[in-house]
């Protein structure tokens, strides 16, 4: 390059050695990009492969999104136990009271098959009702029901009978092994399972296998 054509200010590297060869060459003066562009593409490469092994180690899942969802299932779960808790607390019925699936209470059967009943059986009926014909008229019906024993009509109180107020409602007392006849006699006339009762005392009566006693007038 001709001395005319060099763009460049002369300078100390311009002085001429001995020999004639330039002390240097000239360079033009670098930008403070073409400086610092080698020191950001280090820290970005360095901060890829810190990202990186962050992933691998977390077993690819995201640390922000991990977090997230830990509190979420926490806070879900905080806010739906006391409420599920109270709700089944309030629909439980209080202690004490009745609750509306309760069962109704069994039927009581009758003590023995009113198809096998003893039709000849002897039997006593006693009134306690305070109304008079009340033990001839509950004789009157067992015979109308095919009963055709011996019926003794009298009154509580009498030998060999329930005391007065023995009895709050009318009861059908029978001796051992007599529950089929007494469960058919209480059928006849009405009276529930549930006054049908085995007596000692009737099971020692000399005649009578089956008591009535009537502490009230029948119905009709």
């Amino acid at each position: 390059m001709t001395k005319s054509g060099y763009p460049y200010p002369p300078d100390e590297f311009d002085v001429a050695v001995p020999g004639g060869a330039p002390v240097g060459v000239h360079r033009a003066p670098r930008s403070g990009w073409s400086s610092a562009w080698p020191f950001l593409l280090v820290a970005v490469v360095c901060a890829a492969v810190a990202w990186g092994g962050i992933t691998l180690l977390s077993g690819g899942d995201d640390p922000a999104e991990a977090q997230g969802g830990a509190s979420s299932s926490a806070s879900a779960s905080a806010s739906a136990g006391p409420s599920e808790e109270a709700s089944g607390e309030a629909s439980s019925p209080p202690s004490g009271e009745p609750s509306a699936t309760a069962s109704e209470p069994a039927t009581t059967e009758y003590p023995g098959d009113p198809a096998a009943a003893d039709m000849a059986a002897v039997i006593g009926v006693y009134n306690d009702s305070g109304e008079g014909g009340v033990a001839a008229a509950i004789a009157t019906n067992l015979a109308s029901a095919g009963f055709t024993g011996t019926i003794n009509a009298g009154n509580a109180g009498d030998p060999n009978a329930p005391a007065p107020g023995a009895f709050a409602e009318n009861t059908v007392l029978y001796g051992p092994e007599r529950g089929d006849t007494a469960s058919a006699v209480a059928q006849a006339l009405d009276i529930p399972a549930a006054n049908v009762q085995e007596s000692a005392e009737v099971g020692a009566h000399p005649t009578e296998a089956i008591q009535v006693f009537m502490a009230t007038p029948p119905a009709g």
